[in-house]
């Protein structure tokens, strides 16, 4: 049984940073492709970043992109996103994603397994 169990999320001032770890087990972790996806209040799940088996190619959301950074630690069976210069529209549950193949990308059903999402919320 795959499980993911991220963590790391909290209460941040709008500049600020903040890192999530998502912790995997239950399967070969550097196999397969990893995402992060998040959801705010009365919004739609969407896609944040993913990054391949091996950590070499990673895609990244506009909404994101140059202040987040998707990495992984084979040997910890561990995926991070590092967040920066956060901002209050980053607020929402994040969820850490385990592919279904080597390479993925912002579908949701490239990922088999989900975990249970931590909450990251900026203040302005």
């Amino acid at each position: 049984q795959v499980q993911l169990v991220e963590s790391g999320g909290g209460l941040v001032q709008a500049g600020g940073s903040l890192r999530l770890s998502c912790a995997a087990s239950g399967r070969t972790f550097s196999s397969y492709a990893m995402g992060w996806f998040r959801q705010a209040p009365g919004k739609e799940r969407e896609f944040v970043a993913a990054i391949s088996w091996s950590g070499g190619s990673t895609y990244y959301a506009d909404s994101v992109k140059g202040r987040f950074t998707i990495s992984r630690d084979n040997a910890k069976n561990t995926v991070y996103l590092q967040m920066n210069s956060l901002k209050p529209e980053d607020t929402a549950v994040y969820y850490c994603a385990d592919a279904s193949t080597v390479v993925a990308g912002r579908d949701e059903r490239e990922y088999d397994y989900w975990g249970q999402g931590t909450q990251v919320t900026v203040s302005s």
